[in-house]
């Protein structure tokens, strides 16, 4: 089966090392027909020029607060018949790319979405949704293991979580992309309802991951706690003007302003804001609801064919490999490990110790997986709390687990 040209498109800002990271694990996907499209600031744009395949990355830069604009330059600089999108915060798994594209050799499907790993790398943040006519997504639950296609119903959409989702390049042309109107925020979930009433259907990859850091940004700290809600508030106003009729708005804004105090007063209570936070918060949320009744929605004019040739990255075929270490020699397998990525495999280092810990999975700055935890600790944080397992068996239990998302041959 041929691959089909995909473009992948990073949109990045004040990011420059976690960019870096993200590339580094975009060039160990397990596609052998992609393009990376990288629209950054300044400083982006310079880190990733310092990675050893930067001559194999389209680098466009862009240095405006506005994701849907950012997207829609990343759109027209690429030239795959599938534009992929992932954060600057974000790892894809090796066969992530494979996973979500498949479903796009049927022509009735228009968009693709993935499951999202939260921080600790097991747990999910992001699964999979229905939209309703509010713009409020409901859970989803689906087959694990395989894509399900979906057209939902009138005045309903399926929702695609941004740091994981590709969609036909010829439908982001037709639809007019992502609308510069919301600079932050909505900008897919505008896109997806959008897609669900031009007739088009939606299919959901579980098994296309990408782990997903939540790294600070303007917005936001690195620990998720908001920073400023005016561009929330916003694309709100703009959403309501687009997709909700005007009687309902009053209501609606009400409900979500409300939900918007819950948050904040419960962050207050944690000891993570306090009670001028709250207030200045809510302040700027009012302001940006303000100014986004007066923004104007427009659709991109997105030119039908590529700005610049299709780039194809060099991609390799990679042995995915495990090794297992004990803490007294982590250092020499993390020399290991290293080596080994630098060889061309793709590595998952599994480091156990004596004890219940919880595991966790990260992607490291060289290149290769580390996953920590205890011999007795949960992986799924399902599983029950007490359990007796040797270090062999757990060493294939979680092979098996992210053999389809990172390559191992059983």
């Amino acid at each position: 089966m041929t691959d089909l040209p995909v473009s992948v498109v990073i949109v990045s800002r004040g990011r420059p090392q976690s960019l870096a990271r993200t590339l580094t694990g975009i060039s160990q996907l397990q596609y052998w027909n992609f393009e990376v499209v990288v629209v950054a600031d300044p400083e982006g744009i310079a880190a990733a020029e310092k990675l050893t395949f930067a001559a194999h990355i389209k680098l466009v830069p862009f240095d405006e607060p506005n994701i849907s604009a950012a997207r829609n330059l990343g759109v027209t600089h690429a030239a795959g018949e599938i534009i992929a999108f992932i954060d600057d915060d974000a790892v894809p798994e090796p066969m992530w790319l494979r996973h979500l594209t498949a479903p796009a050799l049927r022509s009735k499907i228009a968009a693709m979405g993935g499951y999202v790993r939260a921080r600790n790398g097991i747990s999910f943040q992001w699964k999979a949704a229905s939209l309703d006519g509010m713009g409020l997504a409901h859970p989803l639950v689906l087959d694990p293991r395989q894509a399900t296609v979906m057209s939902p119903p009138k005045g309903r959409a399926i929702k695609t979580e941004g740091t994981n989702m590709a969609f036909r390049r010829d439908v982001l042309v037709e639809l007019g992309g992502f609308d510069p109107a919301f600079h932050y925020f909505l900008d897919e979930t505008d896109l997806n309802m959008r897609l669900a009433q031009a007739g088009y259907a939606t299919a959901i990859v579980p098994l296309a991951e990408v782990h997903h850091g939540y790294a600070e940004n303007r917005m936001r700290t690195a620990s998720r706690v908001p920073v400023d809600l005016f561009d929330i508030g916003a694309s709100w106003a703009v959403f309501q003007r687009k997709h909700i009729q005007q009687p309902d708005q009053p209501a609606h804004w009400t409900a979500l302003r409300l939900e918007q105090r819950h948050r904040l007063l419960r962050l207050m209570q944690s000891g993570q804001l306090e009670p001028g936070d709250v207030r200045r918060l809510l302040r700027r949320l009012d302001q940006g609801y303000a100014e986004g009744q007066g923004r104007q929605a427009v659709a991109a004019r997105l030119p039908k064919h590529s700005a610049s040739p299709f780039l194809k990255f060099p991609a390799l075929a990679r042995q995915s490999i495990m090794i297992v270490s004990r803490l007294t020699r982590l250092s020499q397998n993390r020399a290991i490990a290293r080596e080994k990525t630098a060889a061309g495999c793709n590595v998952t280092l599994l480091v156990l110790s004596p004890t219940a810990l919880f595991h966790r999975v990260t992607f490291d700055e060289a290149g290769f997986w580390v996953q920590k935890g205890g011999i007795f600790g949960k992986v799924d944080r399902e599983e029950s709390l007490i359990k007796v397992i040797s270090r062999k068996k757990l060493e294939q239990a979680q092979i098996k687990r992210v053999a389809s998302q990172r390559g191992f041959i059983p």
